[in-house]
């Protein structure tokens, strides 16, 4: 049956929060109708917190807020609806009218000032940074770390100034300036080095380098580059050195080696010297390069006792219409893969190093020489303290097309034998060199990245002038 509505036993009205005596059915300040409140349900169970349980009449139950004082919803305002006012209640000053810009306007997609994007065009040339990939991401906050300080403006400090649009902007920031010792001037962050990735397309040739997982700089270089011989025939030349870690500045010692090696070949092929020739006068030229290191007064007063003089390997390989030429110091390695598998690959340098002297001695079969710990002690080298300078160069005349490997042990060792050279080479190295580069470096640093890695890729024979990667 129906039952009249029951007085709601409330101490305060529901709608002004004004007291109630004990039998009120009206508010006495707004009116309020007290029979429209549900009446408190005798059955109220309460879960104990800590073992303690609040009696019902200490809980303070919440009052509806959104009632005109007479049952009916309260009118709902938007925000631009209602008037602003200060702390005081006073309306708010009026807004100053807008000034005129002061500058032209960028127009649309242009980059906006001290923006950084980390997505260039398609640069023929371009060091990527860590990327480690790397350091472009900002880091998560810690939970339990303080949190990052505020800009100088809002401490009263002055801010930093914007810099210069010719000097290096932090990786971390993206405001300060990075000093000569490769830290940001604003926050500290020590910035990608320039080498820790390297990637370069040269015509139909590539070559990349990377620092890998383990080293903490890349001692690695390389020099490719397109030239043509006299009677106008296509050549490419690819040059890879990797920095002695033993030695003082291997780092050096491969850039200059490398640069030097690669300008005497591209200087003496169009001048109609023999390939092989150019090859070994580009090896004295980078032994020459490497030498004049150990003089220079830089090197004479960071030196101690126990260092030594700079020093590096050198592989290389020149790729004309019909001939293929290599030379190498050291135990990078050239490797030839033929285009279409059906012909074995093979590995075209022999290592200066104390397991290919075992193996040419007769003292340990390969896999024997290869497991000891001192299988990768080189023999020979570029540098002031190198015994007699043995230019190793060779020529071959492949009678199909394929692809030419030139790289550092930081590669080889995760695919030593030319059989696992080739699997690991992509079927379209030869047309897409830059990205066969690419597979290659990925290739050892999936399998542990212990080494920097550098490799360049040459098609065979040298596509005409023009030809590039798809």
């Amino acid at each position: 049956m129906s039952q009249m509505p029951q007085q709601a036993a409330v101490s305060k009205c529901p709608s002004c929060e004004e007291p109630l005596e004990p039998g009120d059915r009206f508010c006495g300040a707004c009116g309020y109708d007290l029979s429209v409140v549900p009446a408190r349900p005798e059955d109220s169970p309460t879960l104990a917190i800590h073992g303690v349980v609040p009696a019902p009449d200490d809980v303070d139950w919440p009052v509806a807020r959104d009632s005109d004082g007479h049952g009916h919803p309260a009118p709902v305002h938007a925000a631009a609806e209602l008037p602003g006012t200060d702390s005081g209640g006073s309306p708010l000053p009026p807004p100053p009218p807008a000034a005129p810009p002061s500058a032209p306007v960028a127009p649309a997609g242009a980059p906006a000032p001290g923006v950084r994007f980390d997505r260039p065009g398609e640069p023929e040339e371009y060091p990527l940074q860590a990327p480690d990939p790397r350091l472009t991401a900002e880091p998560a906050p810690v939970p339990g770390q303080a949190p990052a300080p505020e800009p100088a403006a809002a401490s009263g400090q002055s801010a930093p100034a914007a810099p210069d649009a010719a000097e290096k902007v932090c990786v971390a920031c993206r405001a300060g300036r990075v000093d000569d010792d490769g830290y940001c001037e604003n926050c500290g962050h020590a910035q990608p080095r320039e080498r820790d990735h390297m990637e370069q397309e040269s015509g139909p040739i590539a070559a990349v380098s990377d620092r890998g997982l383990r080293h903490h700089r890349n001692e690695d270089a390389f020099s490719v580059g397109c030239t043509a011989l006299p009677d106008g025939a296509p050549a490419s030349v690819a040059i890879v050195c990797d920095g002695v870690s033993s030695a003082t500045r291997p780092d050096d010692a491969s850039l200059a080696a490398s640069r030097a090696a690669g300008e005497t070949l591209l200087g003496a092929l169009p001048r109609g010297t023999h390939p092989q020739q150019a090859m070994h006068d580009a090896i004295l030229a980078a032994s020459q390069a490497v030498n004049a290191l150990a003089d220079e007064p830089a090197t004479a007063r960071e030196q101690a006792p126990h260092q030594n003089a700079p020093a590096c390997t050198l592989v290389g390989a020149v790729v004309t219409a019909g001939l293929l030429v290599v030379g190498w110091v050291g135990d990078s390695r050239v490797y030839w893969v033929p285009a279409d598998r059906t012909t074995p690959p093979a590995r075209l340098t022999e290592d200066d190093s104390w397991a290919a002297q075992m193996v040419a001695a007769g003292l340990m079969n390969e896999a024997e020489a290869y497991a000891d710990e001192r299988a990768h002690a080189i023999t020979g080298w570029l540098g002031a303290d190198a015994y007699e300078l043995e230019p190793h160069t060779a020529s071959f005349k492949p009678d199909r097309p394929g692809v030419v490997v030139v790289c550092t042990d930081g590669l080889w060792n995760y695919a030593e034998s030319a059989e696992e050279m080739a699997e690991a080479v992509p079927l379209d190295a030869a047309a897409r060199p830059l990205h066969g580069a690419r597979v290659l470096v990925g290739h050892a640093l999936d399998g542990g990245g212990h080494d920097n890695v550098t490799v360049a890729l040459l098609p065979f024979p040298a596509p005409s002038q023009g030809a590039g990667s798809a």
